[in-house]
C-alpha cells in the first residue's frame, strides 16, 4: 500500500502578495492527475508559494519552478527550505514560455499561472513534451479552461476536463457549517 500524504495548508509560509498555497485537496487531485513517477522531472509554471512545487519535489526526480513576480520566487524558496527540498527544484524567475525555451527535457509541465500568456506556453510546453509526457492545467476562471481545451484539441490532444468544488467544514455550537472554495477547473492530457 502506498501512503499518499499531502502537506497541510498551514504548514506553509504565506504571504499577503503572492496567492496560495493551492488548497491541500486542490493539491491532492493535481498530483493524482499528474501520474508522478521518481523518475519525473517536472516544470511548474505559476509557482506563487510553491504549494505544488514542494509536492512534486517530494515525489519525483527534480523540479524547475517558474513564476516571474520576485515574491512568488522567494515565497517558494522560504518553503522549500523549509521541508528540506532545495536540492530538486530549480527556480527560475521568468515568464513561463521564455523560461520554457530553456529547459530541454522534463516529462510532467504543470500550468498554475499563465500572466496572459497560456496559449504559447501550453504549445511551447507541448512541443518539448516527450510522447507519454503529460500537461496538467489548473483554472479559477472559466475562460482559462476553455483556452486550454482549444489549444490541446488543436495540437491533437485528447483533454480531460475535471471541475469540483470543496468545501471545508467550520465546527460550531450546533453543527458544522461548510464553507465553498472556488471551484477549480483542471485540464490534463498525454502527448500522443
Amino acid at each position: 500500500m502506498i501512503y499518499f500524504e499531502i502537506t497541510p495548508d498551514d504548514e506553509f509560509i504565506k504571504t499577503d502578495k503572492v496567492p496560495g498555497p493551492t488548497k491541500e485537496e486542490i493539491r491532492a487531485l493535481v498530483i493524482s492527475k499528474t501520474h508522478l513517477t521518481d523518475e519525473d522531472v517536472v516544470v511548474d509554471v505559476g509557482c506563487g508559494t510553491g504549494g505544488l512545487t514542494v509536492e512534486f519535489a517530494k515525489r519525483v526526480k527534480s523540479v524547475y519552478s517558474i513564476d516571474m513576480n520576485p515574491d512568488a520566487i522567494a515565497t517558494t524558496r522560504k518553503n522549500l527550505e523549509k521541508f528540506g527540498l532545495t536540492h530538486k527544484v530549480e527556480l527560475i524567475e521568468e515568464e513561463g514560455y521564455k523560461a520554457l525555451d530553456d529547459i530541454e527535457d522534463f516529462t510532467k509541465l504543470v500550468i498554475g499561472g499563465s500572466g496572459g500568456n497560456l496559449e504559447n506556453i501550453i504549445r511551447e510546453g507541448y512541443i518539448k513534451l516527450p510522447v507519454g509526457g503529460r500537461i496538467i492545467i489548473t483554472s479559477i476562471v472559466l475562460e482559462t479552461a476553455t483556452e486550454s481545451v482549444r489549444v490541446l484539441k488543436e495540437l491533437g490532444s485528447e483533454p480531460e476536463v475535471v471541475n469540483f468544488n470543496v468545501s471545508k467544514g467550520t465546527v460550531l455550537d450546533r453543527g458544522v457549517m461548510m464553507k465553498a472554495l472556488n471551484p477549480i477547473t483542471i485540464i490534463s492530457a498525454k502527448k500522443i
